[in-house]
């Protein structure tokens, strides 16, 4: 695919990866509605980013906020090229002690934030001539699982799963669905399991460059799956 003018949406957007794929796609001539709660953040990142930014205060998890910005945003004219479902939240704990808040927050974001956003974009690829890419960010917890971490990596199996289903379903409609599925990242998410950041994780800059290089790949080749690792996990 070629990014120059395409229309990218992504979620999660306000620090860490989200920020890292938004500007690693404005830098290929794309245009991005950038989704998240953050308002601040947002308006940080439009003035670092200018007119190919777009601001979208949603909160995906809210079907009717989802709902109520795509009517607003996009048409049969004006409508996404790239699904970028970046959005996630983690928090680890032994499951007798975690409050179920906590439980339905992941799951409300992480799985069915994914599924209100992707189910209301895809009729709008549908009608593309050109093809399109929905790429979602699982994790590794969601092809291994670690103590600690049922409800997280309940739903990033939950995304794997769905990843597969959905890329058999609309791959003859030209919609290439891919899963990327990282290892520990050089960001604050795992602040709450007790692991502190490092040089030696994934750098967010070094993922977004991957995520370019999945919706530049040729238009009838498709990597559904995609595991990423730091080669060297220690602690510098």
């Amino acid at each position: 695919m070629e990014l120059k003018d395409k229309i990218a949406v992504v979620t999660g957007v306000s620090s860490g990866l989200g920020s890292a794929i938004t500007e690693a796609l404005i830098k290929n001539g794309a245009e991005v509605y950038g989704l998240a709660r953050n308002e601040s953040k947002l308006k940080q990142l439009k003035e670092k980013f200018g007119e190919k930014f777009h601001v979208c205060k949603v909160d995906i998890s809210k079907l009717d906020q989802i709902t109520e910005w795509i009517g607003r945003n996009f048409s049969d004219s004006h409508s996404p090229d790239i699904l970028i479902n970046n959005a996630g939240i983690g928090s680890f704990g032994a499951i007798d002690e975690k409050p179920v808040e906590d439980w339905l927050q992941m799951v409300n974001t992480n799985l069915n934030g994914t599924y209100y956003v992707t189910s209301q974009i895809v009729p709008f690829l549908k009608k593309k001539k050109n093809h399109t890419h929905i790429i979602n960010i699982g994790s590794i917890l969601g092809t291994v699982a670690r103590e600690k971490g049922s409800a997280y990596s309940a739903t990033k199996f939950g995304i794997c799963g769905f990843s597969e289903a959905l890329f058999k379903e609309l791959r003859y409609f030209n919609i290439k669905v891919s899963v990327i599925n990282p290892g520990s990242i050089n960001t604050d998410f795992f602040h709450s399991s007790g692991i502190e950041k490092h040089d030696n994780m994934l750098q967010p800059k070094d993922l977004a460059d991957t995520v370019i290089y999945l919706l530049k790949t040729a238009d009838n080749m498709l990597i559904d799956s995609l595991t990423v690792r730091p080669l060297n996990p220690k602690k510098p």
